[in-house]
């Protein structure tokens, strides 16, 4: 455990951003989707032509595959990717169709326009962002067949280079080598990952990165020499600039701290890569830096807007040179500043707070309107691009969307917690934006208003409530949001009426069902579509589990979807407890589906444990919890001897903690679902059902490890060290190491771990947290703060419970709450509604429940305890 550290914000107030986020925002107004899922979606003219006689196709995801009936491709190999813009994509199709069909070789491409846009727009997956079609050559003399003669027939067709591959001349074809078959292994971190097979025939991860990247065990064909050793010409020691750290990367660029080696100028290189990055209206990053070039020149005369140092060409790439901004941005320094962070602040630090963002907020007014009297519209005012020099001064930066006041039109870029609606142009998109600031100062929620627009009068309220701060300068914000003077409401969820509050609750995420879709049930985390829709923490399986925990009721409709998928569950469905098919076999247990438990439990125990991590998310001390769960329910010997075999393997991985203190990243993950928290969490459950005194020593043992990547905050509040951040919630920050801590510690004193404990439980009282969920949310705190038994915890657990009201939303006829990032509904048990009811019903029904394997597994009080030295391999050799 670290001590007391200045320089991290905690991510109770900060907003920081997921950029994949994005993508899932396009298909609907209120969850999170992906296009692939998504109905009536534009498509391609030749998603509509005839299967070619003899041929076959299979929808995936975003991609329609073609392949010759009674063809074999080899399960890996050198695959082929063409790129394309949204001007010429129909006819690259075509020509690519035209080519393939009559030559036997299978291919697949996006269905649609809409598809491709996102697939190439600024904040898309890098490593995946460009390719368009997938060519799968037989052997490597069809791949440079293949490759000379689409260039030809390509040739001068523009497409995004794609970062991930080999570029084959100057056009838009370009090489990997990587799986054709859809084989999933473990990566290194535990995840399931698309697999290759080396050399020695074992399935390793499928390196899919924004870099070429040849396996080790692969030779690449000597005709692509040439155009590596193309690739490889092009470098940094062509310009005068030396790049010294990034700042960003996005799929239209980088953006570096840089120097001028002629003059020893420190500035900053903004980068653009050609027909990629695109925005909403399919303008690529290149077009927008020469804007953003033409606005800054415009505004020359402003010190509060960076000046143009340079514009030069890399190879395709375009850069701007520009004056580097001595400062932070104020997302950040909004994090290092505010007082709902903590809970010990008083009047006079609120007061001063508001004096200084006033401050700073009519900075910011004088800087807009001197843009608008230059004859432009900023259009991207929001926290990221307003930055704080060490004087409190500020400067606004990046105006790639910033346009004419003449003819504007709504700008394809926007910050979705400050972008005006579509009835507004011209200098009200600003104006829309300096009014969501000034809430946004004072409370950092303003996404929610883009889910439900009446949601601005009650931040407004909570504001007032909170801060000096006087209504005559929050009604003119409210009024330009929703185009109308204030009005009072009542949004509170009646934290006191537990009865009705699960109600609405209930009533949202029925609401919210789709039983006609194939891959999910409720909507939710974005990690649906990556982990599917069946498991505990993003799937039906959480959500059915929630309800009825709830004492809300069974749906058996909605309990057989999860059944039917879950017993023929797709490739590469995992088999971890809250990723998994382990947890929905936990869920329907519970449920009372015993055979359709067991039904799904054998499916897991046909996979193999190799390669699984120690976590209690997707590795082996959540399968072996569960094991031990079936085995105490069932009385089956073969389930304990194999949960057993699951936590040897767990304390042997114990045994090696490398890294620095820091969690997460390329460093150990420390907290509940992925540190060591969770092995902790499965040996004081199986210490409990053996007595054996070694297991609560390797239980400390873990503990003391992720306590290791903690650090102790200014008000001492101990939260999760991740080196550019804190975290206290349940999934990965302190307050789930917290619980299992406490659970210790009624087995056995330990001063450090109690001292720890009292850390922990200041960080639980917060005003403030950015989100609303159980696993990165206020729900999970409730959750914590529910489980204990400290009399100062139950108070603030009151005061937690009516701030839920907060972040609440409504949805149909009743209540719904945002999953990550703010942007969308959420009815899923990690990050939205049913975690929620689940935090509630810990807290206020008449049987809380606990989360999963909190309380003693079967069977824990009726088997004797073991002496001290028992050791688990003792136990199996006497069975």
């Amino acid at each position: 455990m670290q001590r007391r550290n200045n320089s991290r914000p905690s991510s109770k107030g900060g907003e920081t951003v997921d950029e994949r986020y994005d993508s899932y925002c396009a298909a609907d107004r209120l969850f999170y989707d992906s296009l692939g899922s998504a109905v009536a979606q534009p498509v391609f003219p030749a998603a509509d032509r005839p299967v070619p006689a003899g041929w076959r196709r299979e929808p995936l995801d975003d991609w329609l595959i073609y392949a010759p009936d009674g063809g074999s491709l080899p399960q890996q190999g050198w695959k082929i990717h063409v790129s394309a813009g949204l001007a010429n994509a129909e006819r690259v199709l075509d020509a690519v169709w035209n080519y393939c069909v009559p030559r036997g070789l299978s291919f697949k491409f996006l269905r649609g326009p809409r598809t491709l846009l996102l697939r190439n727009s600024k904040y898309a997956a890098r490593a995946a962002s460009g390719k368009f079609v997938t060519v799968y050559p037989r052997d490597d003399a069809e791949l440079e067949l293949t490759c000379k003669e689409l260039d030809e027939l390509l040739t001068g067709e523009p497409g995004p280079y794609i970062l991930s591959d080999l570029r084959y001349g100057a056009g838009p074809v370009h090489v990997r080598y990587g799986g054709f078959a859809a084989r999933y292994c473990h990566s290194p971190d535990g995840q399931v990952v698309p697999a290759i097979e080396d050399d020695s025939g074992t399935l390793v991860p499928d390196r899919r990165e924004p870099v070429f990247h040849v396996p080790s065990w692969i030779t690449l064909p000597d005709f692509l020499g040439p155009h590596l050793a193309a690739r490889n010409d092009t470098s940094t020691n062509q310009v005068p600039y030396r790049i010294e750290r990034v700042i960003h990367f996005s799929n239209g660029g980088g953006l570096y701290v840089g120097r001028d080696l002629r003059t020893d100028t420190e500035v900053v290189l903004k980068e653009a890569r050609p027909h990629a990055g695109l925005d909403a209206d399919g303008t690529d990053a290149v077009a927008r830096l020469a804007r953003e070039a033409q606005a800054l020149r415009q505004l020359a005369d402003l010190p509060q807007v960076p000046q143009v140092h340079d514009e030069f060409v890399l190879g395709e790439h375009r850069f701007l040179a520009l004056e580097f901004i001595d400062g932070k941005p104020l997302n950040k320094v909004l994090v290092d500043r505010y007082p709902l962070i903590d809970a010990d602040a008083t009047d006079g630090d609120r007061a001063a707070y508001v004096r200084w963002a006033r401050h700073v907020y009519q900075q910011v007014e004088t800087i807009v309107a001197a843009i608008h009297e230059r004859g432009l519209v900023y259009g991207d005012l929001h926290l990221f691009n307003i930055m704080i020099r060490p004087d409190d001064q500020v400067a606004l930066v990046d105006f790639e969307v910033a346009a004419p006041i003449a003819g504007h039109r709504r700008p394809g870029l926007r910050n979705q917690g400050f972008a005006a609606p579509r009835d507004r142009s011209g200098p009200a998109v600003d104006r829309y934006a300096l009014a969501c600031l000034r809430l946004a100062l004072f409370l950092p929620l303003t996404q929610l208003v883009r889910l439900a627009p009446a949601k601005v009068t009650h931040l407004a309220d909570i504001i007032a409530a909170n801060f000096p701060v006087p209504r005559s300068f929050l009604d003119p914000a409210v009024e330009e949001i929703t185009g109308a003077p204030p009005v009072t409401t009542d949004p509170r969820i009646g934290a006191d009426d537990w009865p009705t509050m699960r109600h609405q609750l209930t009533t949202a995420i029925v609401a919210s069902a789709t039983p006609e879709r194939d891959d999910r049930l409720f909507p939710g985390d974005i990690e649906q579509f990556r982990s599917g829709g069946l498991n505990l923490a993003h799937g039906a399986a959480g959500v059915l589990y929630a309800l009825d925990k709830s004492g809300a009721g069974r749906w058996p409709e909605h309990e057989d979807w999860l059944v039917r998928r879950a017993t023929a569950p797709p490739s590469g469905t995992r088999c971890g407890f809250y990723d998994g098919l382990h947890g929905v076999a936990y869920a329907l247990a519970h449920l009372g589906r015993r055979q359709d438990a067991l039904d799904v439990l054998d499916i897991c125990l046909r996979e193999p444990l190799d390669g699984l991590d120690h976590s209690l998310s997707g590795g082996l001390s959540g399968i072996a919890l569960n094991l031990a769960e079936f085995a105490g329910r069932t009385g089956e010997a073969s389930l304990r001897d194999a949960a057993w075999r699951a936590a040897e393997r767990v304390i042997g991985q114990l045994a090696d903690d490398p890294g620095p203190d820091v969690s997460g990243g390329h460093h150990p993950y420390a907290g509940l679902l992925r540190g060591r928290t969770g092995p902790a969490l499965m040996l004081l459950r199986l210490y409990e059902l053996s007595g054996d005194g070694e297991l609560l020593e390797h239980a400390a043992t873990a503990l003391r490890q992720d306590l290791r990547r903690c650090v102790l905050r200014p008000d001492g509040a101990l939260e999760v060290n991740e080196g550019w951040r804190t975290m206290p919630y349940l999934a990965h920050g302190s307050v789930g190491i917290g619980l299992v801590l406490d659970q210790y510690l009624r087995h056995r004193a330990d001063d450090r771990f109690a001292e720890a404990s009292a850390g922990i439980r200041r960080a639980a009282r917060s005003p403030f947290y950015a989100q609303s969920g159980l696993f990165a949310g206020r729900a999970g705190i409730i959750a914590y703060l529910a489980a204990s038994t400290e009399n100062a915890d139950r108070r603030e657990l009151d005061a937690q419970l009516d701030r839920l009201s907060w972040h609440a939303l409504p949805y149909r006829e009743g209540t719904a709450f945002p999953g990550e990032q703010l942007l969308r509904l959420s009815m899923d048990l990690g990050t939205g509604t049913a975690g929620v009811l689940y935090a509630l019903a810990s807290a206020r029904h008449d049987q809380p429940p606990a989360l999963p394997f909190l309380a003693p597994l079967p069977g824990a009080q009726r088997l004797p305890r073991h002496s001290e030295g028992d050791l688990i391999s003792e136990r199996m050799e006497g069975r």
